[in-house]
Order: C-alpha cells, then sequence, then structure tokens
C-alpha cells in the first residue's frame, strides 16, 4: 500500500452569521458617527489676512459667492481688485494620506499668477515627525510667480532643470522640485492649492468655461497662406457686421431712441456702421491684415503673449467714442465667450493701409491676457454699444447692442491634448518600480500557490525567504517607500467621514499595488502573505530575530496560552486608533506613532531620539522574543488578521496524525501558530512555509518516517478541519 500524502480539497465556508453581528452594529455607530461629525473648514478672519498683506494693497470684505478674499490696490483706485486671497481647504479640500486635508493660504493676482502660497497647517505623517515642516514649507515657495494656467510637473531636482526642459518652451508647462520620501504627499499639496486657486479663477477670472472644454487652441505659429482680404471675408477669417440705418432704426423701435435719427430717417439704406474683427495671433490673418512690417512691430510689442485682434469700422458710426483714451478700454466694445465677458484692452497701435479694406473711420489692435482662458478657434461674441440721446438738457439716453458673432477657421488652430492627471503622471514616474515589485508579487504568488517545490528543501526555502525580504526590506521599504501602515486606514477613515472618498490614494501607486495583492491575498492565504512577506518592518524584525540566533542570544518563551491573550494587544490598539480616527483625529495623529514604521523605513532612523529609541527599543524586544511587535502590538497586524477571515482555504496541509502525537511542526514554528493539536492558527501565521516543507519532507516529517519503517499507510486529516488544502498545494 502507499503512502497518501496530499490532503484533499477542502473549501473554507463562510463564518456563521454571529461572527458578522458584532461588525454590523460596529458599522452602524460608525455611520451614526460619520453623520454628526462635520468637515473641517477655513478658519482665518479679515484681520488675520491684513496682518499678511500691508500698503498699497488692501484686503476687503469676505466675499459671499465664493469664500476668498479680495485685494485692492492704492495705486489702481478704481480698478477693481487685482488679486484674491483664500484658503485652501475652503475649495479643495484634498484629504492626505492621515485623512485630513492640508490647509495653505492663497493668493493670486488678476491674471491668474500666484502671489504666495503659505501653510497654515497639516497633517501628513512624513512631515509631522519624519522630515518635519521646513521641506514642505520650502516646496510651496516655489509657486510664487507662476501662473494656474500652466501645467504643473513634480520631480526631484527639478531646480537644475527647468530652464532646460522642452516642454517648457512655450510656458505651458512648470517643473517643480518635490520632496523626497514624500513624493505622494507632495502631489496632494499641488492639487490641494491648484484646485483651490482654479475654482477662484473659474468664478472672478473667467476661467469657468476652460474647466468644462479641457484645453484651449492655440494658433500654428507656421502656417502662413498669403490670402486678399476679400478672399478672407469669405472664408471667415474677417468677422463683419455691417448695419443700414434702416436696421438700427429697429432695433430702437419702442424707445426712446425710436425717430431721433434725422439722418437715418432720411437716407434708411445707407450704412450706419460696418465693423470688422480679425484674430491676429494666426499668422495667416495677421500677415495678411497687417503686412510683413506692421505684423513684426505688433508682435513684438505682445511680449504678454496676448489674443490680439485687429477691429475697425467704417460708415456714420465708429467703435470709438469722442473720449476714447489709447490703451484702455473702448466704452463701445465689449468681448464675450460662452457667457463670459472678457477685459478687451486698446494695445496703443493703429494699423495703416490695411490692403483691401474699406475707407475707415476706427483701426484699432485689442488684446486680451492669456490668462484669461479664452479659446480663440471658438466662436467669441463682438458687441458694439449704439446710443442715442433724446433731448437737448438732460437728454435720456438709451442704448442698444449690435453683436458680430466670430471664429476664425480651425485649420488655423492645434489643440494641445488633455493636461495628464496629476495621479496618473505619478504612476509613470514610477513604472520601473511598478514593474519590478509586481514582478516580484507574481513570483511570490507563484511560489505560495506551488509550495511544494520551493519548501521542502530546507536550504533553497531559506535562500528564497531571506532573499525575497531583503528584497521587502530593501527595494520595497526605503527604497520605493512602499510600507503600509496604520495611517492609510485611519486616513481612509477620516476621508470618508469628511465626504472626500479615497482619491488621494492613486498619489502613492507603489502602496495602491501592494494593498490591492494583500486584499486579494484575504481570500487566499489570509494575513500571513503581507505580514510575512510584504512587511518592510516585519523583515527587519525577521532579520534582528535570525542575527539573535546567530549570537545565541537567550531567547524567551511564553506558554502559548500566554501568547494567545497577548495577542490580543495588538486588536485593542487598533480599535483605539480607529476610534481616535472617529472621535479625537488629533490624538490620533499622535497615537499613531505606536507604529515604528515611519521611523524605521520611511525617514530610515532619521528623525528625533525619542522616536528612534522606540524603534530600536521594539527592535531588541525582537531580538529576544520572535517578531515581538509584530504579534503582540502592531495593529495593523491586528487588521490584517480580521482581513485573513476571508480566507476560502485551509491552504496549509495536515495529516491525521499531525498533533497527535507528532509536534514536529509545532516545535519547528517559530510563531506558535500550531496547537498541540496540529490546527493552523491562520490569525498567528506568517506563511513561512516551514511547516509545509516538513509536511512534504519524508526526512523530516515523522508520521512519514515511521509509516515508511512499517510499511503502513498515513491518511489525511478529515475534511472540514484545517487541513483542508487545495491538490496543488498539498501535492
Amino acid at each position: 500500500m502507499g503512502i497518501c500524502r496530499n490532503a484533499t480539497v477542502t473549501p473554507k465556508f463562510w463564518p456563521k452569521p454571529e461572527f458578522f453581528r458584532p461588525l454590523l452594529l460596529a458599522f452602524a455607530v460608525l455611520l451614526g458617527l460619520l453623520n454628526s461629525l462635520s468637515a473641517m473648514a477655513g478658519s482665518l478672519t479679515k484681520a488675520d489676512i491684513e496682518r499678511r498683506f500691508g500698503p498699497p494693497l488692501h484686503v476687503q470684505e469676505k466675499l459671499s459667492d465664493i469664500p476668498a478674499w479680495p485685494l485692492t490696490s492704492e495705486l489702481e483706485p478704481e480698478g477693481g481688485p487685482v488679486g484674491y486671497v483664500f484658503e485652501s481647504i475652503d475649495l479643495a479640500p484634498i484629504p492626505g494620506f492621515e485623512g485630513t486635508p492640508m490647509n495653505f493660504l492663497v493668493s493670486i493676482d488678476r491674471k491668474g499668477n500666484f502671489m504666495d502660497v503659505e501653510l497654515l497647517h497639516q497633517h501628513e505623517p512624513v512631515f509631522l515627525g519624519g522630515l518635519g515642516e521646513p521641506p514642505l514649507r520650502e516646496f510651496v515657495t516655489q509657486y510664487a510667480g507662476r501662473n494656474i494656467k500652466q501645467q504643473f510637473l513634480i520631480a526631484l531636482n527639478a531646480a537644475r532643470n527647468r530652464t532646460g526642459q522642452a516642454s517648457n518652451t512655450q510656458g505651458f508647462q512648470t517643473t517643480l522640485d518635490g520632496v523626497a520620501k514624500a513624493t505622494a504627499s507632495v502631489r496632494i499639496v499641488n492639487q490641494s492649492v491648484l484646485g483651490a486657486a482654479l475654482e477662484v479663477a473659474r468664478a472672478k477670472l473667467g476661467f469657468t468655461a476652460r474647466k468644462e472644454r479641457g484645453p484651449t487652441a492655440h494658433a500654428l505659429p507656421d502656417v502662413h497662406d498669403p490670402v486678399a482680404f476679400a478672399e478672407m471675408l469669405k472664408n471667415g477669417m474677417v468677422g463683419r457686421l455691417r448695419l443700414t440705418n434702416a436696421e438700427v432704426e429697429k432695433m430702437f423701435a419702442g424707445t426712446d431712441g425710436a425717430g431721433v435719427d434725422d439722418e437715418a430717417l432720411a437716407k434708411p439704406d445707407e450704412v450706419f456702421v460696418d465693423f470688422y474683427i480679425a484674430y491676429l495671433n494666426a499668422p495667416t490673418i495677421g500677415r495678411a491684415i497687417l503686412g510683413e512690417a506692421q505684423y513684426k512691430a505688433a508682435m513684438d510689442r505682445n511680449f504678454e503673449n496676448r489674443h490680439l485682434w485687429w477691429i475697425a469700422s467704417a460708415g456714420r458710426y465708429s467703435i470709438l467714442d469722442d473720449n476714447f483714451v489709447p490703451g484702455a478700454q473702448s466704452p463701445r466694445l465689449a468681448m464675450a465667450q460662452d457667457g463670459f465677458f472678457l477685459e478687451l484692452r486698446d494695445q496703443g497701435f493703429e494699423p495703416k493701409d490695411i490692403a483691401g479694406a474699406p475707407e475707415l473711420n476706427a483701426s484699432r489692435l485689442f488684446g486680451v491676457f492669456a490668462e484669461a482662458g479664452l479659446d480663440p478657434a471658438r466662436p467669441l461674441d463682438l458687441s458694439l454699444t449704439i446710443t442715442r440721446a433724446k433731448g437737448m438738457i438732460l437728454p435720456t439716453l438709451t442704448h442698444k447692442q449690435a453683436t458680430l458673432s466670430y471664429a476664425p477657421p480651425k485649420n488655423l488652430f492645434v489643440y494641445p491634448p488633455e493636461p495628464t492627471p496629476e495621479w496618473l503622471l505619478a504612476w509613470k514616474a514610477r513604472w520601473l518600480e511598478l514593474a519590478i515589485i509586481g514582478a516580484a508579487l507574481a513570483l511570490l504568488s507563484v511560489v505560495l500557490a506551488r509550495p511544494h517545490w520551493i519548501s521542502v528543501e530546507p536550504r533553497r526555502l531559506a535562500i528564497f525567504r531571506l532573499g525575497f525580504l531583503a528584497f521587502t526590506l530593501l527595494y520595497v521599504g526605503w527604497y520605493a517607500q512602499g510600507q503600509l501602515s496604520m495611517v492609510q486606514i485611519t486616513g481612509a477613515i477620516k476621508s470618508l467621514k469628511a465626504g472626500q472618498g479615497l482619491s488621494s490614494y492613486l498619489y502613492d501607486p507603489i502602496s495602491l499595488l501592494l494593498i490591492a495583492f494583500t486584499l486579494v491575498s484575504f481570500f487566499v492565504w489570509g494575513r500571513g502573505t503581507f505580514c510575512g512577506w510584504l512587511c518592510p518592518f516585519g523583515a527587519l524584525q525577521e532579520f534582528i530575530g535570525k542575527l539573535a540566533k546567530l549570537l545565541r542570544l537567550p531567547q524567551v518563551k511564553i506558554p502559548l496560552a500566554v501568547a494567545k491573550k497577548l495577542e490580543w494587544g495588538r486588536y485593542l490598539v487598533l480599535a483605539v486608533l480607529v476610534g481616535a480616527a472617529f472621535l479625537l483625529p488629533r490624538a490620533g495623529e499622535t497615537l499613531n506613532e505606536v507604529e515604528p514604521f515611519k521611523t524605521a523605513i520611511t525617514v530610515g532612523f532619521d528623525r528625533t531620539w525619542p522616536f528612534v529609541a522606540y524603534a530600536v527599543g521594539l527592535l531588541v524586544a525582537g531580538a529576544f522574543y520572535y517578531k515581538f511587535f509584530c504579534r503582540f502590538i502592531c495593529p495593523l497586524g491586528g487588521a490584517m488578521s480580521l482581513g485573513g477571515r476571508l480566507r476560502r482555504w485551509n491552504w496549509l496541509p495536515r495529516r491525521a496524525e499531525c498533533g497527535k502525537p507528532c509536534q514536529r511542526c509545532k516545535v519547528v514554528c517559530e510563531y506558535d501558530a500550531i496547537e498541540p493539536s496540529g490546527e493552523i492558527r491562520y490569525d498567528a501565521c506568517f506563511q513561512c512555509l516551514d511547516c509545509v516543507g516538513i509536511y512534504h519532507d519524508d526526512r523530516r516529517c515523522v508520521p512519514i518516517m515511521i509509516y515508511d519503517k512499517r510499511g503502513k499507510t498515513l491518511t489525511p486529516r478529515a475534511a472540514g478541519k484545517s487541513g483542508g488544502a487545495p491538490a496543488e498545494q498539498a501535492a
């Protein structure tokens, strides 16, 4: 008779309903707390803002339609707001990794340029006690002078590359120097600052339409086809609106302005006004209208890269009134796109000799700031105000507007691609690390799914396990900054409580990849996959423990019954941290320091001495009791153990003789994860595969050796107990 060395396939059924009742009750309580707690908001007053801005600037009352303070200037007493100041948390409360939005005081001018960005408060773990706040404060100083219309890119050592990148030559992109070990947090900072600034710009600077349309078109600089004025009128390069006296009279019908223009009544078919518009930034149009010399002169003067139009009129009425001041706005002209008016200002340039144009009574160049969000390839409206006066003394004025809709031919423009989302830039920037870690996770999955070959030879297993743990510590932990933490759990709670969702996790692709893999592993292997293979601090503890044994340091022995009670410590710490995330978020930030991960892994022990002493103390404790922190304190380990209860198979193979009488695996297990009965305690298992190797090795498995000697047959442990395992894993 042969020896049966394979266990049968035994699916693990879902827990009994009693298992879910306390979880459902806790979930209901948490929902109640979620509804009862309000989100954070800005708290600065007008006086706080005035202390930051002195003459010639003056802070006005906070606006009612958007939470921002307008800034006016003594130098422009009639110029309206020259800028706006606001708190980012009021407009873009993007939660950080700790779950609480950072808050910045942001100021922008009316052209969309950042005046200043000041850090008010933040709760990012890496900037609290790790790197400290100075790197963050230095990072936000880079916004001053940059325009919110640019695409902001984050890169390390960007300060050395800002003037050398081809992508910056047209001013559409700007690169900020990031912060090492805090790349994901810095991307959230960038989104908070830009998101808040864009909200104000859309409400007050005419950026609203651009939000919905995406990037605006740019005139093709190398397209120049000579074309006559008459042809430009036909193909739409030049817009035109011609009104006769009769048509204008009809506009005033029924008003006080009706019938007061004697010439219009006498000559109804003659031209009242004939006015034109042409977009000059498109070279084909600009050169045809102005000629080469005037076109070059106009573009050389356009150092602010404004949108430029030639606007002219013929007939009885002019686009300019008697009080027109060159360089100012014409009271008779107004430009709008998508219902939003633009500041159309004279450029102090009067073109002469427009070839093919009729006799004109006014011909000027007008411009709009490039930062205004205008799309020159889309239709815009140019309105001409016509005014009539009735009476000689204190006359009654009546105003009517004639509107010309204008859109240049689309073949003169190009639309840039949609800006890459910030989170996707983070993924692209770390594609190599993601590929390497992804390949490592695939290898680990194969090994855990087919553990026979790797585990049956002790030396082979030791080499693979120690090698993979070294990769986890050195590459995943210290290099790629992929240490998962309770901060991600408490941060998710705070984000959901504030109604902000979990989008901030997209900015940390390494952690998100590990989280996704760990969640899947819960259903297959339980908690041991992460705690035993993918936790950098756990790997560091394991190396300390192995080194201690090589040095023959005395090892503390704790009875299994006592160890089981001490293991509840990690659940207690987990409950305290989760409760604090709901009820005492500020205190929770301090309580999260029970994890030494930030000290030992994130900043590599580069921290103040109390934190370093605590982390080193835990490692020393692990030298005398194997993986002390992981087994008795780690709240993340507690969360992993709860998640591991989703496991669908008891995948570790067992025999009927395991524990009765054989205790070989129990004695070897360094984690006390095997009961005297031979049952596997999956909540305590770190998936080291030692017991799997023993199970398959006829030189180490005592039941196999005895039954081989006696010529008898071993039988698998009965189905329904902890010995069930997929056949391919037990084989």
